[in-house]
């Protein structure tokens, strides 16, 4: 059937499920629970239209985009009722769009292991596909896709250099954990400063949504110049005090200040331990030897007190 002949065919739900790529269940589904019109029904069959295609590949598209029926439903009916979908999407689209110019690239197991020392690493592979630093191609065991070259090429240069490919991924973990948490700042900064302006609409309206799309085109730079500052700053500041102490032949004069380590008999240790438990053993040995220091102090003050009070009683 050419494409022509499609867009004023009529359909049967088979034929239908079909066009859309979904499946009887699926149609029968979402026009009980309202997304799709009702069909027309001549004698004893139910007939379907172009418009009831085009809402269904409306909705896969939604449901790729990560929203809900629930969601959709709404954001539908808003566009039934003449408040427009295309500000929404234009949202959504902006948001969702690679916050990065860096292209994803392929990689076949025989170049993965000649780029970290030429030897098979099981785990290590399996590691990478857990953080998606690879993701496998569908069909290919013996291919990968690499969404962000540069990380990639980041892990082979500390493992040339000696790095386990363990540290490399806890460390990788550790990193981004804390962007996470910068990225959720950064999200509750902006919503609490620039997108309260806008009221809550549920979905909101083509007006807002639009202004809504150009502020974040607008401030999608500025999270990448923010952090590339601050990350610059931050390095160099602790890359010199680290050269600084390689450098240096001396020992750096001590401010009575540095942790020192004090050796306790293991009696003491175990009797702290069953205590307060082995996870709280050290601060609890902190805070009774400053109790202490402070106790101390506090009795070293009293016969100067009494002995001031005792004079003035003779006066």
């Amino acid at each position: 059937m050419s494409e022509q002949s499609v867009a004023v065919a009529e359909y049967r739900i088979e034929d239908l499920a079909h066009h859309s790529g979904a499946t009887v269940r699926t149609v029968r589904a979402y026009q009980d629970r309202g997304l799709l019109p009702k069909p027309e029904r001549r004698g004893r069959s139910n007939v379907y239209g172009p418009a009831h295609l085009a809402r269904l590949r409306q909705i896969a598209d939604l449901l790729d985009r990560g929203y809900t029926l629930a969601s959709i439903k709404d954001l539908l009916e808003a566009w039934d009722t003449g408040r427009g979908l295309g500000g929404v999407l234009g949202l959504v689209a902006e948001v969702q769009k690679p916050w990065t110019d860096e292209k994803a690239d392929r990689i076949t197991r025989a170049e993965l292991n000649a780029r970290f020392g030429g030897g098979p690493d099981d785990a290590a592979v399996a590691e990478a596909l857990e953080l998606g630093v690879l993701e496998p191609v569908p069909g290919r065991d013996d291919e990968f896709l690499v969404p962000s070259p540069q990380e990639l090429a980041v892990a082979a240069e500390l493992s040339a250099a000696g790095v386990p490919l363990s540290a490399v991924s806890g460390h990788l973990r550790e990193l981004r954990g804390q962007m996470e948490h910068i990225a959720s700042r950064f999200l509750e900064f902006t919503t609490e400063h620039v997108f309260a302006r806008y009221p809550g609409h549920r979905p909101p309206t083509e007006e807002d949504a639009t202004e809504a799309a150009d502020m974040v085109r607008r401030l999608r730079p500025l999270t990448q110049q923010t952090v590339d500052a601050e990350l610059t700053r931050a390095m160099r500041t602790f890359a010199t005090r680290r050269l600084q102490r390689h450098l240096t032949t001396d020992d750096p004069p001590s401010t009575g200040r540095e942790p020192r380590p004090i050796s306790l008999p293991a009696e003491t240790i175990h009797a702290v331990q069953n205590l307060v438990g082995p996870e709280n053993a050290i601060a609890f040995i902190t805070a009774a030897t400053e109790r202490e220091l402070q106790t101390r102090a506090l009795d070293a003050l009293a016969p100067r007190s009494m002995k001031s009070e005792h004079f003035d009683q003779k006066i």
